[in-house]
């Protein structure tokens, strides 16, 4: 037997069987509480994976509340600016820098706590205008404006940099233009309490402030603080305005400053050389050396970049193609399909102003070999086939309708038609007849005392230039109106050249839908210019009276402005400040086209430079300093189309910058009311197209078949 004390010998007990069962309920307990635990993580896995997915959504909302509120700061800046009503205490805190920097460069801001009830359409539009420029031709001896670069480390350039990209309007300039801006830009110090924007003083500098603090105050009134990294004042360097507020420095400040006549050379001089390099490369053309001057002007406009990577084809063996091109940087190969081998074989390389693909120009074309890009961000010039044509070609077309229209006036019997426009050549042919007879009777008065022979009948506006009086001949009930500007007003805003260019031009003109300028004459105080008279009185008069037009007046007056064009642009001259208040009704009802300050004569395939216009109607190209030439003419017509079918211009507001902004926006973004038809809306996109290729373009092809399905 085993007894209790044999077990210190290495004898083995045996377990109790309650030993067995409190193992066993430990292991058991043990695996519960692990069950437990992992249904636990799974649970609280379960709820992180929930929570996880409820601040994704919460997250997407907050990104969509963004946007919304995005959109409806941007509506709520259209209401205000189509009431004339901008409050920067009532504006959102992310939009209050920008109302802040607006207004040195807007009218006066209200701050009644009720937006005055008027109407955009009961205050005229007013023209603005930089100085002339005197060098306006590409001219292969032009010399570039000497444009002094001002050292500075890489910190000031980062700063004025990003000053200049965080604003709405500077952003959009090109890189290239940027760089140069930042390197021209030279360095001010205004000590505490100086002023550096005098409250309706003239403005001609964009500033960037790089150190201190600057007060900005309206009519006495503190509107709010600029700190370093800011950029304003950049209407200034567009044009001559004056400035609606006043800024002080409440620190020692540093600020960069660049000159609007800088700025001006900066645009003017990287476009002519890149039109002038453009122009050589075509003259290198056998297709195309033979063509005149202004056609290759035109076909230089149209020019397109592609870009291209080392190995990318940019056409190949055997494929139709439309397309020229000519190498602006980089070279290609050119490889062919050799009988024997199974790989295409290098022909030879070419470089930059080498072309191909010129047969592409003047009809169907199979490529006759590969062309591969050796080196990455290889750049090509292009053109297609059908622009090429176009540009070629004549603009016939644009007038054959609209000379037709204005003779017939939509009369329905055709034997009415015919001696309608018998009577309209005999009127216009006596008219010129009587014109040249006037111009010859005035032509005997003194240059120095018009009202020797004028007397006054009444006046029929006024304005900061100075008056338009109704006048008659001594002893005759022959009338005219006299414009008298005053020669301060003319100094003050440097427009001695646009008064003599207006002189010059409305001397030479006698058209129907011009009006006809008889005599000049001067003295101490003003220069006065004896005009036709025109009772009818404004075009926009009429249409703020009325709201809007109906398409068949729309349609009437359009025709009348683009026989003006038609006059205007075969003699080289461009207009530049089409809109409503610029155009009025004679006796017999027809639009005449008037005030020519901003007419310019500049030859066919020329540009010129000067920013001038109303903000409302002027072109793209006139905001970027791109240079311009007859296409501005034509996104204006496009504007006024609009304004006259709906009441007011698509672009439109307080401040010229948002306008300017938005003009840069396009067209596209315009959203067109229903009571403008659908041709009447194609009409006026293909008119105000940004790139002036495709204006011009379809001008040539389809611009009488649209005015014709104008109604």
């Amino acid at each position: 037997m085993y007894n209790q004390n044999s077990m210190g010998n290495g004898t083995v007990r045996t377990p109790r069987r309650e030993d067995s069962c409190l193992s066993s309920r430990r292991r058991e307990h043990s695996s519960g509480a692990f069950t437990k635990l992992q249904e636990t993580v799974l649970l609280l896995e379960e709820e992180l994976k929930q929570k996880w997915k409820e601040l994704q959504e919460k997250d997407d909302k907050i990104k969509q509340l963004e946007k919304e509120l995005e959109v409806k700061s941007v509506q709520i800046d259209k209401l205000q600016d189509a009431i004339g009503y901008n409050n920067i205490q009532l504006s959102p805190k992310g939009s209050q820098k920008k109302k802040l920097l607006s207004v040195i460069n807007q009218g006066p801001i209200l701050h009644n706590e009720k937006a005055p009830e008027v109407h955009r359409r009961q205050k005229a539009k007013e023209g603005v205008s930089a100085e002339p420029t005197s060098r306006n031709y590409y001219s292969p001896s032009s010399q570039n404006p000497d444009v002094t670069c001002i050292r500075k480390d890489s910190s000031a350039k980062k700063l004025i940099t990003g000053a200049i990209m965080n604003n709405d309007f500077l952003r959009q300039l090109e890189a290239s233009h940027v760089r140069r801006m930042v390197d021209c830009m030279y360095e001010r110090v205004y000590s505490q309490s100086q002023l550096v924007i005098q409250e309706g003083a003239a403005g001609n500098h964009l500033y960037v402030l790089a150190e201190g603090l600057l007060d900005v105050i309206q009519n006495s009134r503190l509107l709010g603080q600029m700190h370093p990294g800011t950029a304003f004042g950049e209407l200034a360097i567009l044009y001559n305005c004056k400035r609606t507020a006043t800024v002080k420095a409440v620190t020692d400040s540093k600020i960069w400053v660049l000159d609007r006549q800088v700025f001006q050379n900066i645009m003017m001089s990287s476009a002519q050389a890149q039109h002038q390099e453009y122009f050589s490369f075509l003259r290198s053309v056998s297709l195309l050396k033979d063509l005149p001057e202004e056609k290759l002007s035109k076909i230089v406009d149209c020019l397109e970049v592609d870009f291209y990577d080392k190995g990318d084809y940019i056409i190949r063996e055997g494929e139709e193609g439309n397309t020229f091109f000519i190498i602006a940087k980089g070279k290609v190969s050119v490889t062919q399909a050799v009988e024997g081998s199974q790989e295409p074989q290098q022909i030879k390389t070419l470089g930059i102003g080498d072309y191909f693909g010129e047969k592409a120009l003047i009809s169907e074309d199979v490529r006759s070999a590969n062309i591969i890009a050796e080196e990455d961000d290889t750049q090509c010039l292009v053109i297609d086939r059908d622009t090429f044509n176009q540009m070629v070609g004549t603009y016939q077309e644009l007038q054959t309708y609209l000379r037709e229209y204005v003779f017939q006036l939509a009369l329905n019997d055709h034997d009415r038609r015919n001696a309608r426009k018998k009577s309209l050549h005999h009127s216009i042919s006596r008219d010129n007849s009587e014109v040249n007879q006037l111009r010859e009777l005035v032509s005997r008065f003194s240059s120095t005392s018009p009202f020797r022979y004028l007397d006054v009948i009444t006046t029929l506006g006024t304005g900061g230039f100075g008056r338009v009086e109704l006048v008659k001949l001594k002893d005759e009930d022959m009338t005219f109106a006299l414009k008298c500007i005053k020669k301060k007003h003319i100094v003050d805003t440097h427009q001695q050249e646009h008064v003599y260019w207006e002189k010059n031009i409305l001397q030479q003109i006698n058209c129907p839908f011009i009006i006809r300028l008889y005599r000049t004459f001067r003295d101490a105080k003003y220069v006065y210019m004896l005009l036709e008279v025109c009772l009818g009185g404004e075009l926009w008069s009429i249409l703020r009276d009325t709201g809007s037009f109906e398409e068949g007046i729309a349609r009437f007056c359009i025709g009348c402005v683009l026989e003006a064009f038609d006059y205007l642009h075969n003699r080289g001259i461009v207009y530049r400040d089409l809109k409503p208040e610029n155009l009025l009704l004679d006796s017999e009802g027809y639009i005449k086209m008037v005030d020519f300050g901003f007419a310019k004569k500049i030859g066919p395939g020329k540009k010129t430079w000067t920013f001038c216009g109303t903000p409302e109607y002027v072109a793209p190209e006139i905001i970027m300093n791109r240079g311009h030439d007859f296409g501005a003419d034509y996104w204006s017509l496009g504007i006024l189309i609009y304004e006259l079918l709906t009441g007011s211009p698509p672009f439109s507001g307080t401040d010229p910058i948002k306008i300017y902004n938005m003009v840069l926006k396009g067209i596209e973004k315009v959203d067109f009311p229903h009571r403008i038809g659908r041709r009447s809306e194609d009409l006026i996109r293909r008119l105000c197209r940004a790139k002036k290729k495709n204006r011009n373009g379809n001008l040539s092809l389809h611009f009488s078949e649209k005015i014709c399905n104008f109604n």
